[in-house]
């Protein structure tokens, strides 16, 4: 089974490119932070490579900024090219199935203004001074 779930924030700005055939490609890293300390206490992080294809990929070029935290499941990929100067390159990516926006654009100072919208309030809802919730009688509940 080939399955990595990756939690971090993006390095970069995504950048989305459409290949000969019309298919849609996103690309961008994000660091994810080591569980442990090194000897310095210094917590380290890895810069991994993301590849989302087609629709994904563009909705992640459209709404994603430098900083903003994102989850990722996808497989683990790796490929190898011949470099200009005739040495064999590997490069090792995760190939995104999902991406989950963990961060909104205002918790993230360098985000662009007005990417993605604020969520809508709920119709209807007005919070309660007890925390939202509404006392309720034994007799009134249908079941």
């Amino acid at each position: 089974m080939n399955k990595a779930f990756l939690i971090g924030n993006l390095t970069r700005d995504p950048e989305l490119r459409t290949l000969p055939s019309g298919v849609s490609v996103c690309t961008f890293s994000i660091a994810v932070n080591r569980k442990f300390v090194n000897q310095q206490g210094v917590r380290e992080a890895d810069f991994l490579n993301i590849v989302a294809w087609r629709q994904l990929g563009e909705t992640c070029a459209r709404y994603l900024t430098k900083g903003r935290k994102v989850g990722v499941t996808g497989s683990i990929q790796t490929r190898s090219y011949d470099a200009q100067d005739g040495s064999k390159r590997y490069v090792t990516e995760i190939v995104a199935d999902d991406v989950e926006f963990l961060s909104s654009v205002q918790d993230n100072s360098q985000a662009r203004q007005n990417d993605v919208p604020p969520p809508p309030e709920p119709m209807g809802f007005t919070p309660q001074a007890n925390g939202g919730f509404t006392e309720v009688e034994d007799d009134e509940l249908p079941f």
